[in-house]
């Protein structure tokens, strides 16, 4: 897969990790300032990059594991999902769920990014479905 990016950045382009890594890097577009979210505070954080990702694709934007665990910092929406038709800014809703305040600089990373492939349905109104053993059991329905 081909994705076209313009980088505003002057942070380096998104890349792999390791050889077997799923996801790219996304770093904070900061040269004005840091930004420090206090506990429960949540931002939208630039990017810098704008991309063109072929139809059928979407990108989709979740939290690094150890930002998460190790600092509470979380994308909100995860994984939020980058359509194959947008072309603004690259932006990611961060909040800190922990009880200390954390501060994100320029070109730090801030989320990862995977790209997946998508089908899109049809849909066909029906006035029954078919049973199964589940039914409507929902939340917890399947038990511990």
């Amino acid at each position: 897969m081909r994705v076209k990016i313009k980088n505003l950045s002057g942070n380096p382009l998104p890349e792999y990790q390791t050889q077997g890594a799923a996801g790219v890097d996304l770093r904070a577009n900061l040269l004005e300032e840091a930004i420090t979210l206090e506990p429960l505070e949540r931002c939208l954080i630039p990017t810098g990059l704008y991309m063109e990702i072929e139809e059928g694709y979407e990108a989709q934007v979740r939290p690094r594991s150890g930002m998460a665990i190790k600092y509470g910092i979380t994308v909100i929406n995860s994984p939020g999902t980058i359509d194959s038709d947008y072309r603004g800014e690259v932006k990611v809703p961060i909040v800190n769920l922990s009880v200390e305040p954390f501060t994100i600089s320029h070109g730090e990373r801030i989320a990862q990014m995977v790209f997946a492939k998508y089908e899109k349905a049809t849909f066909e109104q029906v006035e029954e479905l078919s049973e199964t053993e589940r039914g409507a059991g929902g939340f917890g329905s399947t038990g511990k």
